[in-house]
């Protein structure tokens, strides 16, 4: 009985050690093919009907788009306070700045609640550390975190939050293909259905969080509104 136990939590354990380094190494496409999955959507319907529309919030004197693929650390979350902050010091408010955050690849998991995060282990799945345990996370890091639980050398607590950027006008869209590519997978692996995985995990997405047919669609619409790049890692 321990054995077979042993055995299946290995199993488990290769299968997400497999899954993060296909989709990291490999991208998006060749990680599809690995595991017999379409990378174009298949599941009806899309929830991303209205993702133009969606851009058209951007404005202001400064605008810029910040690229996250990995979850690179803090990055993908300073990265725009930085921008807000060091704009309002230089003499605009945050109400004449826009920051557009793009989570795609395998930093979608920060689109999600906790609830999904607990359920299909993403913090395992996406190499996702727990700062206080250094284990995999249980829950999502950058979703309402408790006062002054992020610290930056000679800049104190730092409001990076995705509640409390977005309470500062920073906007967020997540990846649909790669929402369909991870699920398919999850769901191969689960010995269960695809869309329904889908669905789950679309019906966890943090609030104010737009699903755009792809990232790289996103990133071009919010450079087309006049958005300036700036990769998160």
């Amino acid at each position: 009985m321990r054995t077979e136990r042993s055995n299946q939590t290995n199993q488990r354990r290769g299968f997400l050690n497999s899954l993060g380094a296909g989709a990291t190494i490999l991208g998006l496409s060749l990680f599809a093919t690995r595991f017999n999955v379409k990378a174009e959507p298949q599941s009806a319907p899309k929830p991303t009907s209205d993702a133009d529309a969606w851009f058209n919030q951007i404005k202001g004197k400064h605008r810029m788009v910040f690229d996250a693929t990995h979850p690179h650390e803090l990055f993908p979350f300073a990265w725009p306070r930085v921008f807000l902050s060091t704009n309002v010091s230089s003499g605009t408010p945050e109400k004449d700045c826009t920051a557009v955050v793009v989570l795609r690849h395998s930093a979608i998991a920060y689109a999600f609640e906790n609830k999904v995060w607990e359920k299909y282990n993403l913090g395992e799945l996406f190499k996702v550390e727990d700062q206080l345990t250094k284990a995999a996370s249980k829950y999502n890091p950058f979703w309402q975190p408790p006062l002054g639980h992020y610290k930056i050398p000679g800049l104190g607590n730092v409001a990076i939050g995705i509640n409390e950027l977005q309470e500062s006008g920073v906007m967020f869209c997540v990846c649909d293909v790669a929402i369909t590519v991870y699920t398919a997978a999850v769901a191969e692996n689960m010995k269960t259905d695809a869309a329904e995985v889908k669905k789950d995990w679309l019906a966890g997405l943090l609030p104010k969080i737009q699903v755009v047919p792809s990232g790289v669609w996103g990133l071009n619409r919010a450079q087309e509104h006049g958005c300036s790049y700036c990769f998160t890692g």
